[in-house]
């Protein structure tokens, strides 16, 4: 029901007004482009300003007579908001245009529907969209004020709208009792790696950053990467090595956009809490954007409401390939710490040095040296090389391996914990 659209795009047109007061108003082109997202075809942009919206159409009575002009000549199919529309504002419009109308939210719900691939991300995109639905649900439904009686059924009965408000919270019951099952098994996997000292990095941005694009380039993996909105919905996670940090897991998120629905927030929670449980948080910009400095702000407010934004965090401005005079280059604090990288993740010109950063503010203390192994060690020689802690071995005429190690000496503790050998014990050549 939720996930089924159609292959051909549907006309439609778009309404963006810029309204006095309120909260900050949205940008045009990135509405234009989420409706080419959405697989809509354009057909007519509505622009107006308004000291605050109407009660009831949301926008004026002038402005509603050119719309249903403007929809009327070019035989639209879907009129949609770059607003959020109250329930009986959706009501009201479809009345009068005679035609489905979608605000932005509805907008925004309707790609990810689109995108969603796994069965996890499917779940979270219906639980949005029941929840979203659950206050407009009168429509449709005004011919079926109650359900008709007759011989054997006469009664006080059930609306029909009292009916599918109660199949909509079983079914967000139901769902929201299966993320909980995922949400659970996310948090044992993040235990996991808590106990077995492994970081986790995760790329964070504003959607159409490059996010993906600079994951497959760190990783060597091929996710799905396009220059449209909202191309990663599902989160992928991969385990690599660095030099000087040793293994790493790897996350891409779904992208941020500005006023990004609560509805959906709440919806991917167990998805987001991997950015909010990271180590380190790479926050990925579009350097080339024009509203380069509104889309971090707007980052950094969706990183706050998922309680991220106290994390350690490393600004990537990507796309310098775009730029004219961008070099790629690291942004170091008065105290030399990298804050920020400059690179392009499409040819890979400057990828070298965000392993640097990343390698700068991960790495701990690095063990240098040649290590000593009798026969009797081949356990804790086994675990070295598991952990990729030996850069060459050698061996004596006596039988003892010299080994050249190149460790982080937080992963050579956990493995001699996890063997029961105590750090002083063992033997360092001279």
């Amino acid at each position: 029901m939720f996930f089924d659209r159609p292959e051909s795009g549907e006309l439609a047109v778009l309404v963006h007004l810029n309204l006095s007061h309120g909260q900050e108003p949205e940008d045009p082109r990135e509405f234009e482009e989420l409706v080419l997202s959405a697989g809509g075809d354009p057909v007519a942009f509505i622009t107006g300003k308004s000291i605050s919206p109407n009660a009831k159409f949301f926008i004026g009575t002038g402005k509603l007579q050119e719309l249903q002009a403007v929809v009327a000549d070019n035989k639209a199919e879907v009129v949609i908001f770059n607003h959020t529309l109250s329930p009986s504002q959706e009501r009201n419009l479809e009345k009068e245009l005679q035609c489905r109308v979608l605000d932005r939210t509805g907008l925004i719900l309707d790609i990810f529907a689109q995108r969603a691939r796994t069965f996890e991300g499917k779940l979270q995109v219906e639980l949005a969209q029941l929840r979203h639905m659950s206050t407009r649900l009168v429509r449709g439904w005004t011919h079926l004020e109650r359900q008709k009686g007759g011989i054997g059924l006469r009664g006080p009965g059930e609306t029909q709208l009292e009916t599918d408000r109660r199949l909509l919270r079983n079914r967000i019951t139901m769902i929201e009792q299966r993320l909980e099952k995922v949400r659970s098994q996310r948090e044992q996997g993040r235990r996991s790696r808590q106990r077995s000292a492994i970081p986790t990095v995760s790329l964070v941005g504003y959607t159409n950053a490059g996010k993906s694009t600079l994951f497959n380039r760190i990783t060597g993996s091929d996710v799905y990467a396009e220059n449209q909105l909202f191309a990663t919905l599902d989160p992928t996670m991969r385990r690599i090595d660095l030099a000087d940090v040793g293994a790493v897991i790897m996350a891409d998120t779904v992208g941020f956009i500005s006023h990004l629905p609560h509805k959906l927030v709440e919806a991917f929670r167990a998805t987001l809490e991997e950015a909010a449980n990271s180590t380190l948080l790479l926050h990925v910009i579009d350097a080339a954007a024009d509203e380069r400095i509104r889309n971090i702000e707007q980052v950094e407010l969706v990183l706050e409401e998922i309680g991220a934004a106290k994390l350690p965090q490393l600004k990537i401005y990507n796309k310098i390939d775009l730029l004219d005079a961008a070099e790629p280059r690291i942004d170091r604090d008065d105290a030399g710490k990298p804050i920020a990288v400059w690179l392009s993740a499409q040819t890979g010109v400057g990828a070298e040095l965000l392993d640097q950063a990343v390698a700068e503010l991960l790495g701990t203390e690095m063990i240098v040296a040649q290590l000593l192994l009798r026969p009797q060690d081949g356990r804790l020689r086994a675990a070295l090389y598991e952990q990729q802690a030996i850069a060459e071995e050698s061996f004596r005429d006596d039988g003892v391996g010299l080994v050249n190690l190149r460790v982080p000496k937080s992963d050579l503790l956990r493995i001699l914990s996890a063997l029961r050998i105590q750090f002083d014990d063992l033997v360092w050549a001279e």
